[in-house]
């Protein structure tokens, strides 16, 4: 089976794909490297700018939050000419496409004005503070408590694995702020700027370990937050969470077929052992891309289930990195060397240009635990596709 797409699509997609071709930067124009998923060098910031002023930043939002009110489908094949010439649309991606994007599903307009639209812009940038040391894929028992006291709330607390902090200018962060209430009810959503006094942000190596890239522990000690920074209802933080991670679960797979598919494109087999291993990851290249296209269909009629999210989401993971280890496997020692900075556009895409295959390898790990977990998703999938029961508590 294999997508095919109205003519209004395909001119959507031509449309993009022409603007790509007149405005890509070349890699002359810049040799600097982000830092974290936070950092964004100044030519980072004029494409992504370049990308909200022309609608091509978020084409399902309205234009004054860089998009142009497309379809389900206009969506889609915005993101595969994205994948397929490996580029970013944002440097920031976690800031743009989940806090940003939560922003603008629960945010006020004062928080859309003065919070979302400058990280659209590429103005500021955002991370997004949820995992705890004792809170990971079990959010509701997040421990870090924010107390109203007159117009502001008072924190205290300790967020874990916040990618790029250290360069973020504030994080949407969940807070405990009702001790009492049962667990998933008690959570708040905040806005909290990184310079406030108060908090401390560590950042610690990765698993390759390159000491201050990307993750990081961050401190908060009595740091005031003006209570204006409240997104959504107070204690309603659970559905800003569930709607944050949903941002960031819609359309993950089709990054995880486009990274399978690279994998495919380095294979180097040499033996019976790897060639099947080769046609194992192209067989799953192929389940994932039909598990997707079922999902996107349903969501174009507006049928958007758990199945057609959680599922892709759990076997893209794994398929990734399965496809990742087989890779690296079949290029022997080659695949512990970079492979440099060679190509036109070789700075848009830093995960393929910078990273050997033991990195990404190394990190096709972090697909199984971003947007949640592949343990939570076979959770979810038994129980609501499957209809098993809850195990006993």
């Amino acid at each position: 089976m294999q997508l095919s797409f109205d003519a209004d699509v395909e001119e959507f997609r031509a449309e993009f794909s022409a603007f790509l071709d007149e405005h890509l930067p070349t890699a002359a124009t810049t040799l600097e490297r982000p830092r974290s998923v936070s950092h964004m060098p100044q030519w980072a910031r004029d494409w992504q700018r370049l990308l909200f002023d022309s609608g091509w930043l978020l084409p399902a939002q309205p234009p004054e939050f860089g998009g142009r009110n497309a379809t389900v489908l206009q969506t889609y094949v915005h993101l595969e000419e994205l994948c397929r010439r490996r580029i970013y649309h944002s440097f920031n991606p976690q800031g743009v496409n989940i806090v940003a994007a939560s922003l603008i599903t629960f945010g006020s307009d004062e928080q859309k004005q003065q919070w979302a639209v400058p990280v659209l812009r590429g103005e500021r940038t955002a991370s997004l503070g949820m995992s705890e040391p004792s809170a990971g894929s079990d959010l509701a028992s997040l421990r870090t408590r924010a107390v109203l006291d007159g117009d502001h709330f008072v924190v205290n607390g300790q967020k874990v694995w916040t990618s790029g902090a250290h360069d973020a200018d504030f994080l949407l962060t969940f807070v405990r702020t009702d001790a009492d209430a049962p667990k998933h009810k008690g959570i708040s959503a905040l806005i909290i700027p990184t310079d406030l006094p108060g908090v401390v942000r560590r950042p610690f190596a990765d698993l390759c370990g390159q000491e201050h890239d990307d993750f990081n522990e961050v401190f908060f000690t009595d740091v005031e937050v003006p209570a204006e920074n409240l997104v959504g209802p107070l204690n309603g933080g659970w559905g800003v969470a569930n709607g944050s991670l949903g941002h960031e679960r819609t359309m993950m797979w089709l990054g995880f077929a486009d990274r399978i598919a690279n994998s495919i494109g380095d294979f180097r087999p040499s033996t019976p052992l790897e060639r099947d291993q080769l046609a194992s990851t192209i067989m799953d290249y192929q389940a994932l891309r039909l598990m997707g296209s079922v999902g996107l269909a349903k969501a174009a009629r507006g049928e958007v289930d758990v199945a057609s999210v959680s599922i892709p989401k759990l076997f893209g993971a794994e398929a990734e990195m399965r496809a990742a280890e087989h890779a690296l496997t079949s290029m022997g020692p080659a695949g512990l060397v970079h492979p440099g900075t060679s190509g036109d556009y070789a700075h848009m895409n830093l995960d393929h240009y910078f990273a050997s295959w033991f990195e990404r390898y190394a990190r096709s790990f972090s697909g199984t635990i971003a947007g949640g977990t592949s343990e939570i998703q076979r959770n979810i999938i038994a129980q609501q596709v499957l209809g098993l029961p809850r195990p006993p508590k």
